[in-house]
């Protein structure tokens, strides 16, 4: 993939190839500006690469449009990122329900409130964001990604804004449903306890993949 920079072309993928099996949870480690975050974006389809094509499942997503790409994201991508990107004038609830509102999903409430006592928070479904801590605000982000049963989630360093016993159980959280719903998991992370949860782990590097 190619960017145009102030001095000229940057390159910051070279030949790259990534195969994921559906359930398979994957971990890419690799330094602060190596990338990751950017592979993220276009698996999700939120970038389009300069070359290349990138599937999910039968889908060439490279071939959509913009339009289709958002309508994908909805019907078969989960996130969860490190700065939870709750909206605070939204309850818990209201944050979880978001998703299957935007997409027509009947009985979005009901859906929304089992998914948050999914994670331990039924009690919490009242409250808004500033009134949870940062572990529970991840977790409410964790049920908004697995509430419309994704094919696919991303999280792009889940623990990295939480102390070590929360991210601990943040991350035991969500491999847990990642392995009850047979989601499959790409995971960004600068943490090698944390990637070595996953099924595989590659190192991002000199606009390659490799394994760790």
């Amino acid at each position: 993939m190619r960017f145009q920079g102030p001095e000229g072309e940057i390159r910051l993928f070279r030949n790259l190839m990534l195969s994921i099996g559906a359930g398979e949870s994957v971990a890419i480690l690799g330094a602060s500006g190596s990338g990751k975050s950017t592979l993220l974006g276009l698996l999700a389809g939120l970038d389009t690469p300069s070359e290349g094509r990138i599937f999910i499942g039968d889908t060439d997503i490279t071939a959509l449009d913009e339009d289709q790409r958002a309508i994908l994201r909805g019907r078969e991508l989960g996130f969860v990122f490190q700065a939870f990107h709750l909206l605070s004038g939204l309850t818990a609830l209201e944050n979880v329900m978001l998703p299957l509102e935007l997409s027509g999903t009947p009985r979005a409430a009901a859906t929304a409130r089992q998914a948050l006592s999914d994670v331990g928070l039924g009690e919490r479904s009242g409250h808004y964001p500033r009134q949870l801590s940062g572990g529970e605000q991840q977790r409410v982000a964790i049920a908004r990604a697995f509430v419309t049963s994704p094919r696919l989630l991303l999280a792009d360093e889940p623990t990295g804004n939480l102390d070590q016993a929360t991210g601990g159980r943040v991350s035991d959280l969500l491999f847990q449903r990642n392995h009850e719903t047979g989601t499959t998991l790409v995971l960004v992370t600068h943490d090698p306890v944390l990637a070595a949860r996953c099924d595989r782990v590659l190192q991002l590097s000199d606009g390659r993949l490799e394994a760790a």
